[in-house]
């Protein structure tokens, strides 16, 4: 059975609880923070990269050179009617069967404005000299932590599927956080074995979420669930063991 630990993010120490818990294998779904405690599963972990010791592969440096003319701009979170039309192709092609599917604009809007914490909207377009306009093309949702990026969510042009626009927007956030000296890029959770998530072990210095502490992932395609213990430790035992900033202790006085 599914199963997971939630923690709500209010107040001014919103940001201070998303830095602190994202360390700790956490995501954020607008001001909620959640972590996958399946009783008789571990499956789900969460992952990030070492931005200083990432190195691409030659896939993803032709992956870089096919999207080089699309152009960046971040801004505020603040969903638009060109953003979910984007956001409503995509998840008809790529995810029809999912939860998000029928999403309304009222929806989407909630997923991109509702955040306490610190997050950006990245969009990615395609500029048209001729007609001197640009193509919305790909957008993230990002959240900026003290350590690094989270990519919340991200969608993209599904006719570009021959891009890997998905792929390029987290090397582009590898150069953002290495231009602004933060050390990681959190990429969401890593299932070993799903191919809908299996492109997150095509990178180099990933680091998992495991059984309490983060390690190393030098071979992803060897690394077997069988051989770590399976299932969360007991409710009690993982609220015990969540390190909270001083500041929310209430062993502090």
């Amino acid at each position: 059975m599914e199963r997971k630990l939630f923690a709500g993010l209010q107040g001014d120490h919103a940001d201070m609880l998303n830095n602190a818990l994202s360390k700790q294998g956490f995501r954020r779904s607008q001001n909620v923070l959640y972590r996958p405690s399946c009783s008789d599963c571990n499956a789900c972990m969460s992952a990030r990269i070492r931005v200083a010791d990432f190195s691409p592969t030659r896939s993803q440096k032709r992956i870089i050179r096919k999207n080089a003319h699309l152009l960046r701009d971040a801004s505020a979170p603040w969903a638009t009617e060109h953003q979910f039309e984007l956001f409503t192709r995509y998840l008809n092609t790529r995810h029809a069967d999912g939860g998000m599917a029928d999403m309304d604009m009222f929806e989407f809007s909630a997923m991109v404005e509702e955040t306490p914490v610190r997050s950006r909207i990245v969009e990615y377009s395609t500029p048209h000299a001729v007609h001197k306009r640009t193509e919305l093309t790909a957008v993230c949702l990002t959240d900026l932590l003290d350590d690094g990026l989270s990519l919340v969510y991200s969608f993209f042009d599904p006719d570009l599927h021959k891009n890997s626009l998905g792929i390029y927007m987290i090397l582009d956030h590898i150069q953002i956080a290495k231009d602004a000296g933060l050390p990681y890029v959190y990429l969401g959770y890593w299932v070993p074995g799903s191919p809908k998530m299996g492109y997150k072990s095509g990178f180099s210095a990933l680091e998992i979420f495991h059984k309490g502490a983060w390690m190393e992932l030098d071979n992803p395609s060897e690394f077997k669930l069988g051989q770590y213990p399976m299932g969360s430790d007991p409710i009690s035992e993982q609220v015990a063991a969540i390190s909270l900033p001083d500041v929310l202790s209430s062993n502090k006085p």
